[in-house]
């Protein structure tokens, strides 16, 4: 898939796409923000992603994602991939809800602060935690292993507008003797929702969003000699949130603003993602 179908696709998908509510526990595609399930809630996500880069190297992912709201403050989250193919690109955490390698994650969202601002604001900040277990035994000629994170989003949102900033922590456990570098994720969203389509409930619901990711990735040691300088990379696009009934589809592109990535790896040219989800309550 060349490039300009690549932007192709992303665009059909951001004009017909519908997702998820901010209320309903999903928030901008790319960035951390702080909403969390209903008490009692569950979704179920699918995630395609692509990462297209230099020399028509590609890693595509579709990864399978199930949340449950413990309580209207607390959800957890497990998820999955289900199909990936790897390029020669630098390690990177594309979106920050959800992993980008393969690997078993598990995530913890608290929402431990809230309070309400004017008619229909509110602010609000989330604290996020988890761990993965990689599902290979090795990444880039490098052993992998398990990881622990922790991330915190905090934000302003109301019927027009949409602020959230956000930063993570990855850290990476050794393997034989190997170790991935961690990864430092710090992320920025703004939203607007026009007048026109702040309708009635039960009405589609279309919001657009502005996200930035910026990445710092440690350097990479295998047998306890460093072989990956790491990367730095920042990227920046649009993306957007459509919600009708329990189904939904969110959308987004980045283009890449600042790269320096090790000799081993290319640059990208943008990166593509595109969820569909499904909100439900067993009872």
């Amino acid at each position: 898939m060349n490039i300009t179908r690549t932007i192709g696709l992303a665009v059909i998908a951001l004009v017909t796409g519908v997702a998820p509510a901010l209320a309903a526990g999903h928030g901008p595609v790319f960035g951390w923000a702080t909403p969390t399930l209903g008490r009692g809630g569950w979704s179920l996500d699918e995630a395609w992603t692509l990462r297209s880069g230099e020399d028509d190297q590609q890693q595509q992912m579709l990864r399978t994602m199930l949340s449950f709201g413990v309580t209207e403050n607390l959800q957890i989250s497990g998820s999955l991939p289900m199909v990936m193919t790897d390029g020669r690109l630098a390690p990177a955490r594309m979106m920050s809800a959800m992993s980008s390698d393969r690997e078993f994650e598990a995530l913890a969202a608290y929402r431990f602060q809230k309070r309400t601002i004017g008619i229909g604001g509110r602010q609000e900040s989330t604290f996020y935690a988890g761990a993965t277990a990689p599902l290979e035994r090795q990444r880039n000629g490098t052993g992998v292993g398990g990881s622990i994170e922790g991330g915190i989003s905090t934000g302003y949102a109301s019927r027009a507008h949409y602020v959230w900033v956000g930063g993570s922590v990855q850290h990476y456990l050794e393997r034989g003797g190997d170790q991935f570098g961690d990864s430092r994720l710090v992320t920025a969203v703004y939203g607007y929702r026009p007048a026109v389509l702040r309708t009635e409930a039960g009405k589609p619901d279309l919001r657009f969003f502005v996200e930035v990711t910026a990445e710092e990735r440690g350097a990479s040691r295998t047998s306890g000699v460093e072989t990956a300088a790491g990367a730095r990379t920042v990227f920046v696009g649009p993306t957007t949130l459509l919600l009708h009934k329990a189904i939904g589809l969110e959308a987004g592109v980045l283009f890449p603003a600042y790269q320096r990535v090790d000799s081993t790896s290319v640059k990208e040219h943008v990166r593509v993602a595109v969820n569909l989800a499904y909100f439900f309550w067993l009872k």
